[in-house]
């Protein structure tokens, strides 16, 4: 199935086109969506997203006219989200980062440029310590070593609510988890925001929810990072500078973790800075993905490069 896609109504926007796949891994099925301009280089790099668990492949869909630019931008719904198969919570992380290489060894795609975001850049991560020759630079966006505690053990309660029919409540935590607090400083489309997020977690269908579940058993039944070497390729991580779910100073734990990477935060925005700041994260991305510099940008703080952790004085 092909769809035609026109992110934009200005005169001059870039014209993409998407095709929709399916392809199967181990007895799951699992969706993919590719994005190309109708013009100029298709030759690029491609540029691989791994959403967070609240997202499938068309969350990203605002960012594709800038990273088409760079080669096709490809989506995935992985076995136990979006419109994949259910995949129980006995499959962890190292199952779907295998997956992911089973898409591109599928897609005949040699190398990717890989951007993972909150869950799924512990996948990213966990695919570039077990596949390393299959990366170029990886991205990885509100990212952490470790699930945060408060989380964690709010996650514990939201199954036991679940069973009790709490959804209105367990809505309203989840949003209070993701979106910075009051007085934590300016963030673009705050309340914009919130109200998406609270209106997807409480409109969720029985088999969407029935896979958050799962999911949130998948998280505390599996390690979210586990100490493999890592790659030696360009690395970036970053967040909202307000972020208070995966905080800036555990993205710099994260950039220790690798072989050497640039950290930034991007200002007026927190966990959800793909959504509040999407023009000038795709920007970012775009730069950091082309080799160009990340320096200076005006909607970014100070940029600094994390050497590895066993390196650091």
């Amino acid at each position: 199935m092909t769809r035609q896609t026109l992110p934009g109504t200005a005169p001059g926007t870039t014209q993409c086109s998407s095709t929709e796949e399916e392809a199967t891994f181990r007895g799951f099925r699992y969706a993919v969506r590719t994005t190309r301009r109708h013009s100029g280089d298709q030759d690029g790099t491609p540029t691989l997203i791994l959403g967070g668990s609240s997202q499938d492949r068309y969350s990203w869909a605002r960012h594709e006219a800038a990273l088409t630019a760079l080669g096709p931008v490809v989506t995935v719904d992985l076995p136990g989200y979006g419109e994949a198969d259910f995949l129980p919570a006995s499959y962890g992380i190292d199952f779907l980062a295998d997956a992911v290489q089973h898409l591109l060894e599928a897609r005949r795609l040699a190398r990717v440029n890989l951007v993972g975001a909150c869950f799924g850049g512990a996948i990213a991560l966990r695919f570039a310590q077990r596949h390393a020759h299959s990366l170029t630079r990886l991205v990885l966006v509100g990212m952490t070593k470790s699930i945060p505690p408060a989380y964690a053990g709010q996650a514990a309660r939201w199954l036991r609510m679940s069973d009790q029919g709490r959804t209105a409540e367990i809505a309203a935590e989840l949003v209070a988890q993701f979106m910075s607090p009051a007085g934590a400083g300016p963030v673009r489309r705050h309340a914009a925001v919130s109200r998406l997020l609270h209106r997807q977690f409480t409109q969720r269908t029985s088999a969407q929810e029935r896979m958050d579940l799962e999911h949130t058993r998948r998280l505390l039944a599996h390690d979210w990072y586990v100490p493999l070497p890592a790659p030696r390729v360009p690395a970036l991580v970053l967040t909202g500078e307000h972020d208070s779910l995966t905080t800036p100073g555990m993205g710099r734990q994260v950039a220790g973790c690798l072989e050497g990477a640039w950290f930034t935060t991007i200002k007026e925005a927190d966990h959800l800075v793909p959504v509040e700041r999407s023009d000038e994260l795709s920007d970012v991305l775009t730069r950091f993905l082309a080799d160009r510099t990340i320096e200076a940008l005006p909607y970014c703080n100070q940029v600094e490069f994390i050497p590895p952790a066993r390196l650091a004085p």
